[in-house]
């Protein structure tokens, strides 16, 4: 007779099922690890709501985690209890919660977008380019496929972004050109790579075993592919998988710092100033909403408090009241007492 598998086996069986990204398997097995080691290895069968009351108030308390992170804790363990042991958990009233503070997203001006994007190349400057001409998430960039791009209508296709929603964005026309040369030498790479034995990629859910070829298409392909192969951690096939989110990462704060700019910018500032931006050039907020993927408008309206029209709109009272002084004395250097008043 067969053993029954581990906890761990069965929560990572169960997520993919259900399909979820191995990012979530990774994340999930690795909360649900840190819960049942808070407390002394006993089986999540035998605890309850308190247990997971005091492991989530444990994180907020005592390790002061961010609310998101706190969030994913609560999400991994309402998984296992409810997919895995078929447990429905009592509304958990006794939590303390991580506090979310609202933070205004980091914007850079046009001027500091194009200098960032001037200091990056090759495929890192696409992906910037992409970031903030069409506004998407640098995940959503890295996975993009060849058959997502339409030339034709200007326009790619963002699948299975976030909440499993699909989206169309603009595609920039002046990335139009790089971009085509940039496939045809992905497509030398990948011809080369089905002669080595590993030019496949990994399909979404199901199609592997629907359209056992298809991993070879070259519309299958991801538009920046890493450089080499890797193991797939599921099935062990050699495959070409996308670029590592890390490289992007680390080239983006390169060409910060190269352009000299002092605001805390990530790849994920571009997707802001795309938002920022078009408000600011008189576009409908419903219609950034929908290029963004907002399932919820008030999520978008967050990128009207840092235009230009928000508190650049207002004049300060210092400036009204500078204005009806008479010009001002040279600023005094630190240190240095002020010339004495002499009168003639």
């Amino acid at each position: 007779m067969d053993a029954k598998p581990r906890l761990l086996d069965q929560v990572r069986d169960r997520i993919r099922v259900l399909h979820y990204s191995y990012r979530t398997e990774q994340q999930y097995s690795a909360w649900i690890r840190r819960f049942i080691l808070f407390h002394g290895k006993r089986h999540p069968q035998s605890m309850g709501a308190a247990e997971v009351e005091a492991f989530l108030t444990h994180l907020a308390r005592d390790r002061n985690v961010a609310a998101a992170t706190q969030s994913q804790a609560l999400a991994a363990i309402l998984f296992l209890y409810k997919q895995v042991l078929n447990v429905d958990l009592p509304w958990l009233e006794n939590v303390t919660r991580a506090t979310r503070p609202r933070r205004l997203p980091v914007v850079l001006t046009p001027e500091e977008v194009r200098a960032v994007i001037a200091h990056l190349s090759g495929h890192h400057w696409l992906i910037a380019s992409l970031l903030y001409g069409s506004g998407l998430r640098l995940m959503e960039a890295l996975r993009l496929r060849v058959k997502d791009l339409d030339f034709d209508y200007r326009q790619l296709v963002v699948r299975d972004g976030k909440g499993g929603k699909d989206r169309v964005s603009m595609m920039p026309e002046s990335v139009i050109a790089p971009l085509r040369q940039h496939l045809q030498g992905v497509q030398t790479q990948h011809r080369c790579a089905i002669e080595l034995g590993y030019g496949g990629v990994e399909l979404p859910h199901a199609l592997a075993r629907k359209y056992p070829a298809a991993h070879l298409e070259w519309s299958w392909q991801y538009v920046f592919p890493a450089p080499r192969p890797s193991r797939d951690p599921r099935s062990g096939a050699l495959r070409r998988h996308h670029i590592l989110e890390d490289n992007v990462q680390r080239a983006v704060r390169s060409a910060v710092r190269a352009a000299g700019i002092l605001k805390p910018a990530s790849p994920h500032t571009f997707r802001h100033s795309f938002a920022t931006h078009l408000l600011e050039q008189g576009y409908d907020i419903r219609t950034v909403q929908e290029l963004l993927g907002h399932k919820d408008v008030a999520t978008t309206q967050i990128y009207t408090h840092v235009m230009h029209k928000g508190a650049r709109a207002v004049r300060s009272p210092l400036d009204a009241y500078a204005a009806r002084m008479p010009p001002a004395a040279a600023l005094t250097a630190p240190g240095q007492a002020p010339a004495p008043n002499r009168r003639q």
